[in-house]
């Protein structure tokens, strides 16, 4: 199969040269594997749970038996109060998590392999990019390539005044205004707000930009060795907008490419 061109993209938004991609932009679009690396990857950041074996358990409370007139819960003496028993209050529970449940999932390493490459692929594909819900209208093209200059940026402006001349800025700004509270309990844990996944932007090296992008909304910097599916298909949904560095794709093509 031949390799598509494409065009590499300079800060200012032009296209400066042309570049082959690797054979992984060409592998087929895979979401059941995609989604089952997705979730062994979520599961390693899972908390173990467990009881107290002795919780609910820790009282005097005896059954009176039958013949009067009651049910036969273990109950308190002289107060009467049912203890104990899992449909008392304070009771024990029924089926308490233990601590020996293996809640890690785990899949073969080629279909760890092959959920990676597909979603790397995924990135190139327009369709897919949209069904996640991102603003491409003004991307020039998809995979979008930038230079290598851009892992040399140190300030959020200069990070902004990029992606604005790449096309990718309206995507931005979809994530900044999906700010939202959090349905559910998780509002006292820590995780209040919950926000939409932005561009991601695939380096080769770390030259500042990281410090640079950080506080830029829903956007990812990552390098090219460390990619991983929960990165490029953000809750098992593979197409994310993602730029690509030149270095970056070499890296991709010595790990996972021809």
């Amino acid at each position: 199969m031949a390799k598509k061109m494409v065009n590499v993209y300079d800060l200012e938004g032009k296209p400066s040269k042309r570049m082959k991609l690797p054979d992984v932009f060409h592998v087929p679009l895979r979401k059941d594997v995609i989604k089952r690396a997705f979730l062994a990857l979520q599961s390693l950041s899972f908390q173990p749970q467990g009881r107290d074996p002795m919780a609910g358990k820790r009282t005097t409370a005896r059954s009176y038996g039958v013949g009067r007139g009651i049910s036969r819960v273990p109950r308190i003496r002289d107060t009467g109060r049912a203890a104990f028993a899992t449909s008392a209050v304070g009771g024990r529970r029924a089926h308490a998590p233990t601590v020996e449940k293996k809640i890690v999932k785990k899949i073969p390493k080629k279909e760890m392999r092959l959920a990676l490459k597909s979603a790397i692929a995924a990135t190139a594909i327009k369709e897919v990019v949209e069904a996640r819900g991102h603003r491409i209208e003004e991307v020039p093209e998809l995979p979008l390539v930038a230079v290598d200059d851009l892992q040399k940026l140190e300030k959020a402006r200069e990070v902004e005044e990029v992606l604005k001349a790449l096309g990718v800025w309206p995507d931005v700004l979809r994530a900044k205004r999906s700010k939202k509270v959090r349905a559910g309990k998780g509002k006292m844990r820590g995780r209040k707000y919950k926000r939409a996944v932005g561009p991601l932007l695939v380096v080769g090296e770390d030259q500042g930009i990281m410090r640079a992008a950080r506080n830029l909304p829903g956007v990812d910097v990552v390098l090219a060795r460390n990619l991983n599916v929960k990165l490029l298909a953000p809750g098992a949904h593979p197409g994310r907008l993602t730029i690509w560095t030149p270095s970056a794709i070499k890296v991709v093509k010595e790990l996972w490419g021809d």
